[in-house]
């Protein structure tokens, strides 16, 4: 969260688009709070994309398009939210169809646990990109902290809560845990 994931994504569509390639993006449906379809970043930049849940068949989708328009690369926001069986999919693709596909996403929920995507996308990804944000307290925020209407952490609740920043921070590893603890205890 906070790290650039989908400036960077929309960057690199930019890229693309500006030397005459087709690019396609997806976004996840769970998603919706700036629209159906649409990847937008916190500093404003945005674009319309194909949406993708549980039941999407991405090789399907991608040779319906590359049939109108060759496309140079695939380009997925949100990709924690894919299945173990979609990031398989995704590589097959890479591996049969010589396509880049680029993936960005977060490892860890709330809780610390891997969403499923990332959990496969950090077995099986050619390249790991980190891109980093900062804690409070300046360090480097690798957890994420799910906070209640009235700003305090909170530690159970379901692995999905759609929310920026009014209901997540991002948080160092030590920071999370003493978050994390200060909710159980009061809870």
């Amino acid at each position: 969260m906070n790290a650039g994931k989908s400036t960077s994504l929309l960057q690199s569509a930019h890229n693309y688009r500006e030397q005459g390639m087709n690019v396609m993006l997806f976004t996840a449906a769970i998603d919706d709070r700036f629209g159906r379809g649409i990847v937008r970043s916190r500093i404003g930049l945005s674009a319309e994309a194909t949406v993708f849940d549980g039941q999407t068949d991405f090789r399907k989708i991608i040779d319906a398009q590359s049939n109108a328009a060759k496309l140079a690369c695939v380009l997925i926001d949100e990709a924690q939210f894919l299945s173990t069986d979609q990031v398989n999919q995704l590589a097959l693709i890479v591996d049969e169809l010589s396509l880049p596909v680029l993936c960005y996403g977060i490892r860890t929920d709330f809780q610390g646990e891997l969403f499923s995507g990332s959990s496969r996308l950090l077995a099986i990804a050619d390249k790991l990109f980190e891109l980093k944000t900062v804690c409070s307290c300046g360090r480097k925020a690798t957890m994420t902290v799910r906070l209640d209407n009235s700003g305090k952490a909170i530690s159970a609740g379901d692995q999905v809560e759609i929310g920026g920043n009014e209901r997540y921070e991002s948080k160092c590893r030590r920071h999370h845990r003493e978050l994390v603890n200060q909710a159980r205890s009061a809870g």
